[in-house]
């Protein structure tokens, strides 16, 4: 059974599964879905067609769900959907998607937004994600499983960020990170791999040496990246170099972020 406190607003219609407990003064719009043993702290808005997965924490003065920051949306159906045990802290804001970049955003598992962060609309996370404080998020950025971004980084509109990239704190990323990247500065570069991810992560050494040695080779010669990534992949069987030559090659609005 849910628990609500008296001075929350809780919309008819709106779904609260078992064990939800929702502090003081908050307001939960009446399309939402509330997960079992979901946690709204106390002064949270939730709106929208907006759905947060079991187990997540919701803190204070975070706005979930708001109809998006694009001068173009006219109140098109559009949907927020958060997956299960994630952990939003204070005044973290999410939008959901809009007509024009497939009406939705969507949050994976297990993830960690920091105070202040910003998820925009259109924006695909993956899982185990963490955003420190007041990192910012711009529309239709894809992030994929387990990239760290620091305090106060940012990405550009339409970026892509590979699974197990790193950003440093106060980057502004303007391009693609490959998988397993590092990033940063302001207008951040390449500075190399995220090794200390991949071996927390458990990936094997062999597979880590396969890596370092696909990046030196993408990134150390003349001419066009994506003509030698293509070039390298009947060269290559590893999954993970595999990985970061398919990102390299698919299609993109952003070019790639490169070593200086």
């Amino acid at each position: 059974m849910a628990q609500v406190h008296t001075s929350s607003v809780i919309e008819d219609g709106a779904q609260l599964g078992s064990d939800v407990k929702i502090g003081p003064f908050c307001h939960v719009g009446p399309e939402v879905v509330l997960g079992d043993g979901v946690e709204l702290k106390g002064h949270v808005s939730v709106q929208g067609q907006t759905k947060i997965g079991a187990r997540s924490r919701i803190f204070p003065f975070a706005s979930i769900g708001s109809e998006p920051q694009d001068l173009k949306f006219a109140g098109e159906s559009v949907s927020l959907e958060i997956g299960e045990g994630c952990l939003i802290r204070e005044h973290v804001t999410m939008n959901p998607g809009t007509a024009g970049g497939g009406h939705i955003t969507r949050v994976g598992n297990n993830c960690t937004f920091l105070a202040s962060s910003h998820v925009a609309h259109d924006c695909i996370v993956g899982n185990n994600v963490i955003f420190s404080n007041n990192v910012m998020l711009a529309g239709h950025c894809i992030v994929g499983d387990h990239v760290i971004f620091g305090g106060g980084s940012a990405a550009h509109q339409f970026c892509r960020i590979g699974h197990h990239a790193f950003v440093g704190g106060l980057s502004g990323i303007e391009g693609d990170i490959i998988p397993f990247g590092m990033a940063i500065g302001n207008r951040a570069n390449l500075a190399g791999l995220n090794l200390v991810g991949m071996k927390r992560a458990g990936i094997e050494r062999a597979s880590i040496h396969a890596v370092r040695a696909i990046y030196k080779e993408l990134f150390s010669s003349q001419g066009v990246v994506q003509e030698r990534a293509e070039a390298l992949k009947a060269k290559n069987d590893d999954p993970l170099v595999l990985d970061i030559l398919e990102f390299v090659t698919a299609s993109a609005d952003r070019a790639l972020c490169t070593p200086a």
